[in-house]
């Protein structure tokens, strides 16, 4: 792999990653523009180098696991509970996803890593109404003054 092409697949995943963590930081998530960011890059330069190290002979995807196995133990790190409550389920996943962008950019795929940010993208922003909508709905004040309301 030429140094132009390697650079080439470090800036799409870097777009891909800044793209995601833009949309994060936006909305004021623990994880935003640099760490999703740094996770893209960071698995974009591992399989980068997988794929340089075994041009001749081995497996690349011994690498790609190992990047998965990682962000899952970063992730953990982000999720933590609180009485009953788990927060940062989805910043975890989204950091989780990013590295799955990261490692389709240093492979290669350019154009399905940045589709790949783009869905990333979509679910925060289309499904963040409806989930706001599931979390409030039983939370509904009723009417003091309504009959249908008072407990007998």
């Amino acid at each position: 792999m030429h140094m132009v092409e390697f650079g080439f697949r470090l800036g799409v995943a870097m777009l891909a990653g800044m793209a995601i963590g833009f949309e994060r930081q936006w909305h004021r998530k623990s994880a935003g523009l640099r760490t999703n960011t740094l996770v893209a890059l960071g698995a974009a330069m591992y399989v980068s180098l997988s794929i340089q190290m075994t041009q001749n002979s081995g497996d690349v995807t011994r690498i790609i696991g190992q990047v998965v196995t990682g962000v899952g133990f970063l992730g953990a790190g982000i999720i933590f509970k609180e009485g009953f409550t788990v927060h940062g389920l989805t910043t975890a996943a989204t950091v989780w996803c990013s590295s799955a962008v990261g490692c389709i950019a240093g492979s290669g795929h350019k154009w399905m890593a940045l589709m790949g940010a783009a869905v990333i993208i979509f679910v925060h922003v289309a499904l963040r109404p409806i989930h706001l909508w599931l979390k409030h709905r039983g939370k509904r004040t009723e009417n003091p003054t309504s009959t249908s309301s008072k407990k007998v």
